[in-house]
């Protein structure tokens, strides 16, 4: 059995850690490189060393410290993804996002499918937002026609292909005012001519009389004029099918040269700021551009969890070693091993720092955030609720 001993001399304090893990992944930062041998000493002395021999050298300490530090990395991706997924679908890099994990606050890609970029194509859908451009077109009518077709013989702001088609959005075929067809609501009309009687100011002009009433009373009158004109006469209105509209009611003479204005997305532009789940996109947690953890960004309570996880893997590996000997034959009889009792306390000690590093991360996700400033701010209503009113007396 070899004996387990620590090289200390400089300046080669980095060059035995650089080469000593098996992936290498954090070899490069400085901190990394010093906290390993302190690290590999604090494992040492727990396992009994000087007074134990170690059946591994310092190279493999390395091997589970770097393990320590992925799987630390791993948990704060993992609670990273569960928190932030829905805010990365739609990013266009899962090479380069992002640089790191740790205490970093995940933040919203520049062109992701966040929230607010959803909200903006929902509301592009019904004019009350978006981010692509709206343009304008129109129709000159003829009393000897009904149908007119967009692409050819409407006026565009912007022109269209097939390739590229227009999308109508909104046509602005309205019947005239209800209010154009009031005589004068204030005016003395007839009706207010008996109210000028009835208080006894007849004789006073009614062109220049008038009578305040209510706003309701205008909103029902041009209520009751719209829906007459929708059910007794023809409704403004039209139909559209493959970009040809049809004009309701067939247009007048008097209609001749008049317009009919319309506005129209080019359906390119619309795909264009469309999120897509292709390649090169976040579509599911395996291409969230996470990489691993940068070491010298963990604080204080990080890097003794992974110290506590360096120890506890030490412990599972050196268990495996002395278990492959249950005993050791001496001149005048046999040494039992402890490879069982360390394997087992090992892997026990794992277990418990992954399951309190989970209810950790539990704690401050962003749904228990929700959940605790909302019983906060119960209970500050159940405390005002039994304060004492003011009692005033005039």
């Amino acid at each position: 059995m070899s004996k387990f001993n620590f090289i200390y001399e400089e300046p080669t304090v980095a060059l035995q850690v650089t080469g000593s893990t098996p992936h290498g992944i954090y070899d490069a930062d400085s901190e990394f490189q010093s906290d390993s041998l302190t690290t590999c000493k604090y494992v040492a002395s727990k396992l009994g060393h000087p007074v134990m021999q170690l059946e591994f050298n310092s190279g493999s300490i390395y091997a589970c410290l770097e393990e320590a530090v992925s799987e630390y990395s791993q948990q704060i991706n993992h609670y990273n993804t569960k928190n932030w997924m829905w805010e990365h679908y739609g990013n266009t890099d899962t090479t380069t996002g992002m640089s790191s994990t740790g205490s970093h606050q995940a933040e919203t890609p520049v062109g992701g499918m966040s929230l607010f970029t959803l909200a903006e194509q929902y509301g592009q859908a019904v004019n009350v937002g978006g981010n692509t451009t709206m343009f304008t077109g129109s129709i000159t009518l003829s009393s000897s026609k009904q149908v007119y077709d967009l692409t050819s013989e409407a006026t565009l702001e912007s022109s269209v292909t097939t390739t590229n088609p227009m999308v109508v959005q909104r046509v602005f075929n309205e019947g005239p005012a209800a209010i154009s067809k009031f005589y004068d609501p204030f005016a003395g009309a007839y009706d207010n001519i008996e109210l000028l009687d009835s208080f006894g100011m007849g004789s006073v002009s009614p062109a220049v009389s008038y009578i305040m009433r209510p706003i309701s009373y205008d909103l029902a009158r041009a209520n009751a004029i719209e829906t007459n004109d929708k059910v007794r006469k023809s409704a403004y209105s039209f139909e559209l099918v493959n970009n040809k509209i049809r004009i309701f009611p067939l247009p007048k003479d008097s209609d001749d040269g008049g317009k009919i204005y319309f506005h129209y997305y080019r359906r390119g532009d619309m795909t264009d700021v469309t999120q897509t789940k292709t390649s090169g996109k976040v579509s599911d947690p395996s291409n969230i551009p996470y990489k691993f953890i940068v070491y010298s960004e963990i604080n204080s309570m990080g890097r003794n969890w992974i110290r506590k996880y360096t120890l506890a893997l030490s412990k599972e590996l050196l268990g495996i070693i002395r278990s492959k000997y249950a005993s050791l034959p001496l001149p005048n009889g046999e040494v039992s091993m402890d490879g069982e009792a360390l394997k087992s306390e090992g892997r026990e000690e794992k277990a418990n720092l992954l399951e309190e590093l989970k209810e950790f991360f539990e704690a401050v996700s962003k749904k228990e955030q929700a959940t605790t400033e909302q019983e906060v701010a119960n209970s500050q209503q159940e405390v005002l609720n039994k304060a004492p009113l003011k009692i005033y007396i005039g």
